[in-house]
């Protein structure tokens, strides 16, 4: 009898392996073997006239380069500031769309369209926005007095790096709003039928309801939010391909540059294992404190 059912676990467990193979199998070949190869190419320097071993060179140069850390500023502050936007205007939208109105339905669905419409379309449409000869914003701008003439908002610094965050916000609400969407459904009503027996106003039950219930959702949105927008390239690259004069270069457009714009392999490659290892860290510090936050909630 025993086995019987030592056999029949064996079968189960070999099962198991040959149902997630495929899955490891394209893993390994999609993700892990180009993740090894980009990791040992960043200690050559690798380039379309042949291939040679520096060693840590390419990382001594890197981060001894004062352009490297402006481009790693820039990147961060571009981050910070669309996750922030996206995260507060999610959470208003979600809000709204959240209450009952007549065609919430309705109004649900006008959500979608920035984040169903494919990016690359999405980005031209934008482009003829901020186009200063027949772009909406320059002819507004005119009407209204505000502008002097024609403006091409993607022709100077600042106006350029505003542009493209206001982009990558625009494509990014949707699904946060959604995200937080579904997470207010998930709260018991019950919670909020106390509260508004004992007397509470509107904005004290989402302070102290619908925002502690929501705060595992908000964490889980900021990673995932903060790794789409940090290595967001369609973007910058259809709007401005990091002009004007690198104003909005990140690290991902400055890897994609130096690796396939200058067929620098070995020292692009130092710069996208740069970019794993900031993007492993935020992840590890995410995991920490949803962990903590976990902690809280079970014990409070």
């Amino acid at each position: 009898m025993k086995k019987n059912k030592l056999n029949s676990y064996n079968s189960q467990f070999f099962l198991a392996y040959i149902l997630i193979a495929p899955a490891v199998i394209y893993l390994l070949c999609i993700v892990g073997w180009p993740l090894i190869e980009t990791f040992r190419l960043s200690f050559t320097n690798s380039s379309i006239a042949g291939e040679d071993y520096v060693g840590f060179e390419n990382y001594e140069k890197l981060l001894s380069s004062s352009k490297f850390s402006k481009i790693a500023i820039r990147t961060f502050v571009w981050t910070f500031f669309s996750v922030l936007l996206k995260l507060i205007i999610g959470m208003i939208g979600a809000v709204l769309l959240n209450a009952s109105l007549r065609g919430r339905s309705f109004f649900r669905i006008l959500v979608l369209p920035p984040w169903v419409v494919p990016i690359a379309i999405g980005a031209l449409g934008w482009m003829w926005v901020y186009n200063g000869h027949f772009g909406i914003l320059s002819g507004i701008g005119i009407r209204l007095g505000i502008l002097d003439g024609p403006f091409s908002f993607l022709a100077y610094k600042n106006s350029a790096f505003v542009a493209t965050m206001v982009t990558d916000i625009w494509v990014g609400v949707p699904f946060v709003t959604l995200f937080f969407l579904a997470g207010m459904q998930a709260i018991p009503r019950d919670l909020y039928e106390a509260a508004y027996c004992d007397g509470a106003g509107r904005f004290s039950r989402w302070y102290h309801i619908t925002l502690p219930q929501l705060t595992p959702v908000i964490i889980t949105m900021s990673l995932i939010s903060a790794v789409s927008t940090f290595v967001s390239f369609d973007i910058i690259y259809i709007l401005t391909e990091g002009g004007p004069r690198g104003a909005t270069t990140t690290l991902i457009i400055d890897t994609y540059k130096m690796a396939l714009g200058n067929y620098k392999f070995g020292k692009g490659s130092a710069r996208a294992v740069m970019i794993v290892i900031m993007i492993s860290t935020f992840a590890i510090a995410y995991f920490y404190l949803l962990s903590r936050i976990n902690k809280k909630v079970s014990h409070g």
